[in-house]
């Protein structure tokens, strides 16, 4: 049987884990820390909302949200992970973590879940687009990594032309 819970500041380690688990499985890496997820996730103001599903004593997967806006919906929630590892997949795990994710989002009172799936990733795209989710093909995503903050911080804009 499946049960998820709330992550608690003991599961820094094994959110660890998981995630170091689910980049090497999306071939990302992975540069946070155990201290990083206690800070961000279980200090005073957490950063995200963790999850774990176990099954019996088994941890089986997790998800991770945050808090997001968009000036034309309101408040929201991102599903930044959901990682179901190998074994348990198709036992009804990942259904069971975003419908917890869901939970939380409607409790808060958000407009929907936001979400990235990477475009090579076929069986997680068949998965949220068969829970609802639909694919917002008109937009695409951008980042500013971290090599390109500082230059982008100190850049004058204004000097652009168009």
């Amino acid at each position: 049987m499946i049960h998820v819970r709330h992550a608690e500041s003991a599961d820094a380690g094994l959110l660890l884990q998981l995630i170091r688990e689910m980049g090497n499985q999306e071939r990302m890496p992975v540069f946070t820390s155990e201290e990083r997820l206690l800070k961000d996730g279980f200090g005073p103001e957490p950063k995200f909302h963790g999850f774990i599903a176990q099954d019996g004593m088994l941890v089986a997967g997790y998800a991770l949200a945050f808090d997001c806006y968009s000036s034309f919906q309101g408040s929201g929630l991102f599903l930044e992970d959901l990682f179901v590892r190998g074994e348990f997949r198709g036992k009804g795990v990942g259904k069971a973590l975003l419908s917890h994710v869901t939970s939380k989002a409607i409790d808060l009172g958000c407009f929907g879940i936001m979400l990235n799936v990477l475009d090579w990733n076929e069986p997680a795209l068949r998965f949220f687009e068969r829970a609802g989710a639909s694919v917002l093909s008109e937009r695409k995503t951008l980042c500013l990594m971290p090599e390109s903050l500082e230059d982008t911080a100190r850049f004058n804009f204004a000097s652009l032309t168009t």
